[in-house]
């Protein structure tokens, strides 16, 4: 015990502003590393306060690749068990089929089971599908697998496109594009990628088991992701034919709901036109070789991709209407370069630009979906915006086809650079009260 003298001394001595005697801080010190310790233990580590985030990033990466992975594998094995022209168009079209039958009614359940057991159901299903698909060297085979994995597709993206609406309120409208930019990533970057080196290292039956210890690994995963969803009704209506069809009444009653829809579809027939016939474009009309003309695909993913991750503050910014005007209006810009242009940079510019223009409606328009899905149901939204983006690119690749046998494949983007300032122009002129930015 120290001497009261020696207290005292040392109490005037730090009053009067001396430098405290070792091993005694001050007061002050000792509340500022009180507080700061406070703090610390406060304050959850970077992944606790990011984990949604993160494992949502993860959950959707894992999907997109499994679905790249997919794309790339089905190509290469049709064309090793020597199917025939005209069933390659029927194993294409099979990817798309059960995803425009399946989309409203998962939309529907969702908002009644919540998203967690549709996943799980839909992941469980497809994936057995793929460990059996390559048990029978069959075109035919592969067609109908095919087919049967599209209609359990809708269970997994439908599921994690709600969820992701509901948490855009928590993680914020500017990372409104991170759903579809870790998806594409997968999709297009990883997927093809892995898909090429397994079926050289392991076969087509073990890509196709690869495949679906991809699917497995998601079901780890989602028990967090989904874990914060409140479901909004549980119980009540029934799916009927009467209840999806009245999900499509909604269009007819929903102002904005329908002109959301209306840019996701057309949005979406021209990436599926371009990404589909550019190559054929540069090779038959500007003579490029193959390397330079997958470039373009390339190109426009790429920009796509860093859109939807980079711009999503500057869209919240500037509000959805005059974020539909300037996307609106790049999308026609692009699409008229494309349309009318005879060298590679015209090409190479235009798809570039193309990718921006759409990344940011991918953006705009996911935000306004999310705000109309808590106002009527986010799964109902949910299946709505999965229907109108495939429907968008089974259309635009029909269609555009369609159209390229009477004006040319080249001129079919003028046809799109008309609709895209149309857009525009009734988003430029209609009165800004309107919209709900």
């Amino acid at each position: 015990m120290l001497p009261r003298a020696h207290c005292a001394e040392y109490g005037t001595r730090h009053r009067a502003g001396a430098k405290p005697a070792t091993g005694f801080p001050s007061t002050a010190l000792r509340h500022a590393t009180t507080m700061t310790s406070r703090t610390a233990l406060a304050r959850p580590p970077f992944f606790e306060r990011h984990k949604f985030l993160l494992l949502f990033a993860l959950l959707s990466t894992l999907m997109g690749t499994s679905v790249g992975m997919a794309k790339v594998a089905t190509s290469l094995y049709a064309l090793h068990l020597q199917t025939p022209a005209a069933l390659l168009g029927f194993i294409a079209s099979a990817q798309m089929v059960g995803v425009l039958f399946m989309s409203l009614p998962i939309g529907f359940l969702v908002d009644q089971w919540g998203p967690r057991k549709l996943f799980t159901l839909g992941t469980v299903v497809a994936g057995l599908i793929y460990v059996v698909l390559p048990l029978v060297a069959s075109p035919w085979f592969l067609l109908a697998c095919t087919a049967a994995i599209s209609f359990f597709m809708p269970f997994r993206f439908v599921s994690l496109n709600t969820v992701f609406m509901q948490q855009l309120e928590t993680v914020g409208e500017a990372r409104a594009g991170w759903y579809r930019g870790t998806h594409m990533t997968g999709m297009f970057l990883l997927g093809p990628v892995i898909a090429a080196g397994a079926v050289t290292a392991l076969g087509f039956a073990g890509t196709y088991w690869s495949i679906a210890a991809l699917f497995a690994l998601t079901i780890l995963v989602c028990p967090i992701v989904f874990g914060p969803y409140a479901v909004q009704a549980k119980g009540g209506a029934r799916l009927t034919p009467r209840a999806v069809i009245a999900q499509l009444g909604l269009l007819g009653s929903e102002r904005e709901l329908r002109t959301a829809c209306l840019i996701e579809f057309f949005g979406q027939g021209c990436n599926a036109f371009y990404s589909f016939f550019i190559v054929i474009i540069a090779i038959n009309g500007l003579h490029l070789d193959a390397a330079a003309a997958t470039r373009l695909i390339g190109i426009e993913g790429l920009t796509f991709i860093a859109a939807l991750f980079s711009l999503g503050s500057a869209m919240a910014r500037i509000g959805a209407q005059r974020g539909y005007v300037l996307s609106l209006s790049l999308a026609a810009l692009a699409s008229a370069l494309l349309g009318f242009g005879h060298a590679s940079w015209a090409l190479l510019g235009g798809g570039a630009l193309l990718g921006l223009a759409l990344g940011t409606l991918q953006i705009i328009n996911l935000t306004r979906f999310a705000r109309i899905g808590a106002r009527l149901g986010r799964g109902k939204i949910a299946g709505l915006n999965a229907l109108a983006g495939p429907a968008g690119s089974f259309t635009g690749s029909l269609l555009g086809g369609a159209l390229g046998e009477l004006l040319g494949l080249q001129s079919v983007f003028l046809v799109f650079a008309g609709g895209f300032a149309v857009l525009a122009t009734r988003f430029a002129l209609r009165d800004r009260h309107a919209v709900t930015a």
